[in-house]
């Protein structure tokens, strides 16, 4: 699943290579991915990019035209199986919906463009053409960037202050903390050496502090590493990158014991028992339910 870095990674390259052109195509592969139908999808042809953003996992091209005093912004989220296929000459070829990975493609004057692909049998992929970025109900329920100038350690405080929840699901609440998903929670807990089950009210004031800077070293060296990459680079750049989500079975790069993994339903965690949890070795959930 792209994340913050990885999302931001695309941002910047978007802002480089769209900034000032026009759109002259948007065709619709898959009609259950757009949420939305005021203003039209198609009211984007015609307009020219203006601006390229991020908020927390979702991304926003900003078009406007000339004569009207209003911006119309094309925002998508790529979920789990999402990605942006960059082309610097877009195919001239018609898109069979039901047919293609691709959800939507859009093409600009100068003949580049991009495809929004969703792999897998389980759609998600969201796109929403709209007045304001706030518009996008997921976008007004973000909480705060954790790399925001108003993010501080006491700004993380705050958030777990009260909180009977596994500090793993706090990071990855959109919620509470815009951005974090399932691969850099594991990273950030791993670098705080933090158990993904400890509860974010019990935290204590040294832990808050490590898991303030494992947060933002974490985010802030996988954004350097994702910046001036293409689209087809960033996913191999975020895979080498990781500690110990991916890597069940390999040697944690800080002690050298073995990465263990949690499964669930649709995802798992991985964490090293060394760092994290004091040599306890975490229940395998599947497991669990069956002897239940």
């Amino acid at each position: 699943m792209p994340e913050m870095p990885e999302v931001q990674g695309l941002v910047d390259f978007l802002a480089e290579r769209t900034n000032g052109l026009t759109v002259t195509k948007v065709a619709v592969a898959n009609i259950a991915a757009l949420k939305t139908y005021d203003p039209p999808i198609d009211a984007l042809t015609g307009r020219r990019v203006s601006a390229a953003a991020r908020h927390g996992k979702f991304i926003d091209l900003e078009t406007t035209s000339e004569g009207d005093a209003g911006a119309i912004h094309l925002v998508f989220h790529l979920a789990k199986a999402g990605w942006l296929r960059w082309y610097d000459q877009l195919a001239s070829t018609v898109i069979r919906p039901g047919k293609t990975p691709i959800a939507l493609r859009v093409g600009f004057n100068d003949g580049s463009g991009f495809d929004l692909t969703e792999a897998g049998t389980k759609k998600s992929l969201a796109y929403y053409a709209v007045r304001a970025p706030q518009d996008v109900p997921g976008i007004a329920r973000l909480g705060p960037d954790p790399l925001g100038p108003d993010f501080a350690r006491d700004t993380l405080a705050a958030l777990l202050a009260g909180r009977r929840t596994q500090i793993k699901g706090v990071l990855r609440d959109q919620s509470i903390i815009a951005g974090i998903g399932n691969a850099y929670s594991d990273e950030i807990l791993h670098a705080a050496r933090m158990s993904p089950y400890a509860l974010a009210a019990t935290l204590d004031e040294a832990e808050v502090d490590r898991l303030y800077d494992a947060m933002r070293a974490t985010i802030t060296e996988a954004i350097t590493e994702a910046t001036g990459k293409p689209p087809a680079d960033l996913k191999d750049a975020k895979r080498r990158g990781m500690a110990v989500h991916g890597r069940r079975g390999e040697k944690c790069p800080v002690c050298g014991d073995e990465v263990r993994s949690v499964f669930f339903a649709d995802n798992s965690l991985e964490y090293c028992p060394t760092c994290q949890t004091g040599g306890k070795i975490l229940a395998d959930r599947r497991l669990s339910r069956l002897l239940k």
